[in-house]
């Protein structure tokens, strides 16, 4: 088993004139196949003018990992990173970083998933921003 910092980000297209993201960050211990233990779930909205380029989503994912107290690897998938290779966003976390490979960090990604579009639906509604 190991431990890792699943992230995901909702929210990358232009709504109201801006770009809302929310970003789901899960502090979690996985085995090869199977999510073992979830230790912490942080949510992290963000507000841009502007479209969000690779170093403003790796900023939110880095933003929303420091709020859990838990050190690991960060792992996304490949689209969140604007598909570009792994050495690209690795240079730019200050953590460990990777691309989501194992069936355990695939359901790790899965369940941030769910929770940032939740959480985005939810604030969007709740602040009245919606389209």
């Amino acid at each position: 088993m190991w431990d890792i910092i699943a992230a995901d980000i909702s929210g990358r297209h232009r709504i109201k004139g801006g770009y809302y993201m929310v970003c789901a960050a899960a502090a979690l211990t996985v085995s090869a196949d199977h999510v073992e233990k979830v230790k912490q779930v942080k949510i992290l909205p963000r507000w841009l003018d502007y479209p969000p380029k690779l170093l403003d989503v790796v900023q939110l994912i880095e933003d929303t990992a420091d709020q859990l107290s838990f050190e690991g690897m960060v792992v996304t998938e490949k689209g969140d990173m604007y598909n570009e290779p792994k050495w690209v966003p690795e240079s730019m976390f200050s953590r460990p970083f990777k691309y989501q490979e194992s069936i355990a960090e695939r359901r790790a990604i899965e369940l941030v998933h769910h929770i940032s579009l939740s959480a985005r639906n939810l604030l969007i509604k709740e602040l009245e921003i919606e389209a």
